[in-house]
């Protein structure tokens, strides 16, 4: 079912559930996972993942994006409650349940009971919920491949939850360029990195640098696809050759960092992407190296620099997104209605 929504004297009661063609020994299992490292049930990276300070048990404190709560009640094997707290404002709980409906069938519900207060009263309803009931759905289907025979229909998110999710995507910013990156460091003799750009991974998206690398310039977001094409178009009037796929070929590798790049009459240009780990969570760093040759080269970076910094945070954000949602799409078969 797609979930059910009630308002009663501003009580909102929201319920989910789906029978699952498994023992209820089996989905237990799964919701013993839930907050961990290894969380086998909630559907990351295509949402921010669950996370809690220990495993799952009374007290353990954590949430999901903005989202905080921390578990107030816990029977292994049959129901967890949540309770929220601040900064969230909604006064109440959130609940999964487990019901035995023979020996290999099983009723997985989610429930959503309280109050939403100030601000949270719109936003429930124009996209608190929505998302919900979206991130719900996913996390039955994942339940449902992981433990049972049948391959469900992925539930499909509508148009509006889709434009809601433009606002959670991953987002890259300007760093400091990280000590860690030595192939940028290294990459032009006598020429310090320019700049760099990082994002998080998400949880769960398991790719390495190639594979970043891959994705932040073999696949930029159009408009940064209409802008090589228009620089490509330009270049020859001030007698700079065109750059061609070639230009983002790896031209060094070492464990966690590519280098690409390519050299051309009027500069040379590199780009390190470098993939760390710390406290448990992926950071992915773009740095950028360019020596300048002549005036060609001076002019040319005089047009393209000030536009430098925006292209890069959207390809690298970009590449985040997609990365994870292919993690996403892999781990569920081919989701219909989810965007590309």
């Amino acid at each position: 079912m797609e979930g059910t929504t009630e308002v009663v004297m501003g009580l909102v009661h929201n319920t989910h559930q789906r029978e699952i063609h498994a023992p209820a020994e089996a989905v237990a299992g799964l919701l013993g996972t839930l907050g961990g490292a290894e969380d086998l049930l909630w559907p990351s990276p295509a949402w921010m993942p669950m996370r809690l300070d220990r495993p799952l048990g009374v007290g353990a404190d954590g949430g999901h994006g903005p989202i905080r709560y921390r578990v107030s009640a816990y029977e292994p094997g049959r129901r967890v409650r949540f309770a929220f707290r601040l900064p969230t404002r909604f006064d109440g709980t959130h609940a999964f349940e487990i019901r035995p409906l023979g020996e290999d069938r099983a009723l997985l519900r989610h429930t959503v009971t309280g109050r939403p207060r100030g601000l949270m009263r719109l936003l429930w309803h124009l996209a608190v919920r929505p998302l919900h009931d979206a991130l719900i759905e996913d996390l039955f289907d994942n339940a449902e491949r992981a433990v049972s025979a049948r391959s469900p229909r992925p539930a499909r998110w509508s148009p509006w939850v889709r434009v809601l999710r433009l606002r959670t995507r991953p987002v890259a910013s300007a760093c400091p360029v990280p000590e860690a990156a030595r192939l940028a460091h290294d990459a032009l003799d006598g020429v310090r990195p320019l700049d760099a750009v990082a994002v998080r991974a998400r949880p769960g998206t398991g790719a390495g640098p190639q594979e970043w690398a891959d994705a932040v310039f073999r696949d930029p977001p159009r408009w940064v696809l209409g802008l090589l094409l228009l620089r490509e178009a330009l270049v020859g009037l001030i007698g700079v050759e065109r750059a061609g796929r070639e230009a983002f070929d790896t031209v060094r590798s070492r464990p966690g960092e590519v280098l690409l790049g390519t050299d051309s009459g009027h500069l040379d240009f590199r780009a390190s992407v470098l993939v760390d780990t710390d406290d448990g969570r992926e950071t992915v760093t773009l740095t950028t190296v360019v020596r300048l040759h002549n005036r060609r080269g001076r002019l040319y970076w005089a047009v393209v620099r000030p536009l430098h910094p925006l292209v890069v945070r959207a390809m690298l954000g970009r590449a985040a997104h997609r990365l994870a949602h292919r993690a996403w799409t892999a781990r569920l078969g081919t989701p219909v209605g989810h965007e590309g």
